[in-house]
């Protein structure tokens, strides 16, 4: 039987759309459309970042952490290799 209210499917589905975000600032950011962007928000970056920091080696660009004061946030920035 389904369940709507899953709490590990929603937990899924919210790291697959962070993910998701970051790799698309990751093309953004190779494809030279932009020098940087930054993913702000992300309520499970710390699950993210180390996937996105391959990616985005994959893509010849960086990807840097951004905590926020109290460290209950991230943000995501990526940055062309220079």
């Amino acid at each position: 039987m389904e369940h709507d209210g899953d709490p590990d499917d929603a937990v899924r589905r919210q790291l697959a759309g962070e993910l998701r975000l970051v790799q698309e600032a990751i093309l953004l950011v190779a494809g030279g459309a932009a020098p940087r962007a930054m993913v702000a928000g992300l309520r499970l970056g710390d699950h993210v970042l180390e996937p996105a920091r391959r990616y985005a080696a994959a893509a010849g660009v960086r990807v840097v952490p951004s905590y926020t004061v109290d460290e209950a946030g991230l943000a995501i920035i990526v940055e062309a290799d220079e």
